[in-house]
């Protein structure tokens, strides 16, 4: 007998564009580029190599459920540099969760906050999220027995989910909320007020806030206030124990370092979460490679590759303001390395750019649900990734013009 709850899931965006394009012909002579998914492919730093292969002895042996005491204080100290976080905010011992990749982490939060029941009528719980959304939160939300919950994130809001204009009745069965800023697929920076004003929302109506934060070193101009920063500010600046209370934020080395095959990334906040969190992680999942724990712990404590790695993406948005600038409501992004045009028709956008130009593109219609103005925030968008290298991406972006705007 198969859980009954998994119904509730979709197919798998990939899964959904795979049957829409792989029947589709390819034009002759031309090679396909995949602008569909957000897997960077920018040069690793050099310097991993030689963490990953200068001790493989430990494989021998079963590796430590959460990290190394060195990777958390990696992970800690890169929090207080990045966030001016002030000494004691963050305990690397109690406050960091070492994980395979934020994906594992986000997945696994809402089996640690969600309850039973949280309505006042004991309604079963929400799980609210931005539409478009990641998927990882649908999943989350369905198998931890809460009902997923989506609240548009369009043009006319700026892009950024009105949370605190939900009515007070869905706020109250409100177990968690996730937020992605930078945002995926829009590239939208949530403002230092609006992450304060949603951390006061969540401590009235006592919900947790998973601030996805996994794109927060790819900006173009100001980098992203983050969730912690946000929490700190209504602390009036000062370490407490309840400094942090309803906010745990997630950090990824994918997309920072370019560094998707790692699976490396970490979750950190309020003390009384992240230590139920840990409890969980022992019984069910692995810890990192030791050689994968020292390489991360090496990459949280060097920026310059992350400025070069910045300056790439800087790069390519230029390209595509010169190619797109005009065309498709094209905006460029505050952060994030996506494109998210107004096609008109996203799947149809897709198939032509498939059959004519050989670029695979993603339907904005896969990332949404139609609730809650659903069909308005992803059927019109075509979302495209800038990640591969520069010269690629001008032929595509090339490309792209040619067949859409013909």
């Amino acid at each position: 007998m198969l859980n009954p709850r998994l119904d509730l899931l979709t197919d798998y965006p990939f899964t959904r564009l795979r049957a829409l394009l792989d029947a589709e012909p390819l034009p002759a002579g031309l090679t396909p580029i995949n602008l569909s998914i957000g897997e960077p492919q920018h040069p690793m730093p050099g310097f991993v190599t030689e963490f990953l292969t200068r001790d493989l002895s430990s494989l021998s042996r079963y590796p430590t459920p959460n990290g190394t005491p060195q990777l958390r204080a990696a992970c800690a100290a890169w929090l207080k540099r990045r966030y001016a976080l002030p000494e004691g905010l963050i305990d690397p011992e109690r406050q960091i969760v070492a994980l395979n990749g934020s994906r594992e982490g986000l997945y696994m939060i809402a089996g640690v906050v969600v309850p039973e029941k949280k309505g006042p009528k004991n309604e079963r719980p929400l799980v609210l999220m931005p539409n478009p959304f990641y998927q990882t939160y649908v999943a989350a939300a369905v198998t931890a027995g809460a009902e997923p919950y989506f609240v548009a994130a369009t043009p006319e809001n700026g892009f950024l989910p009105d949370f605190a204009g939900l009515p007070a009745d869905v706020l109250a069965r409100t177990a968690l909320v996730y937020l992605c800023s930078p945002a995926n697929p829009q590239g939208t920076v949530a403002s230092l007020d609006y992450l304060t004003r949603l951390i006061e929302l969540a401590r009235q109506y006592d919900f947790v806030i998973a601030f996805d934060e996994c794109y927060a070193e790819i900006y173009d101009q100001v980098p992203p206030p983050g969730g912690l920063e946000a929490a700190l500010r209504l602390s009036g600046g000062k370490a407490s124990d309840d400094a942090l209370k309803n906010v745990v934020v997630f950090h990824s080395l994918s997309k920072r370092s370019s560094m998707p095959g790692l699976r490396s990334g970490f979750c950190a906040g309020d003390a009384r979460i992240t230590q139920a969190f840990i409890k969980l992680r022992n019984y069910g999942c692995a810890g990192l490679m030791m050689p994968v724990a020292e390489a991360s712990a090496a990459l949280w404590q060097d920026e310059r590759h992350v400025e070069e790695n910045r300056a790439l993406y800087r790069q390519k948005f230029d390209m595509a303001q010169n190619a797109l600038g005009n065309r498709f409501g094209f905006f460029r992004p505050a952060g994030g390395f996506y494109l998210w045009l107004d096609v008109g028709d996203s799947e149809a956008a897709a198939k032509r750019l498939w059959r004519q130009a050989g670029i695979r593109s993603l339907p904005g219609l896969y990332l949404t649900r139609p609730e809650n103005n659903g069909e308005k925030a992803g059927k019109p968008y075509l979302r495209l990734a800038l990640v591969a290298d520069l010269e690629t991406t001008r032929l595509a972006l090339q490309r792209i013009g040619n067949v859409l705007g013909g």
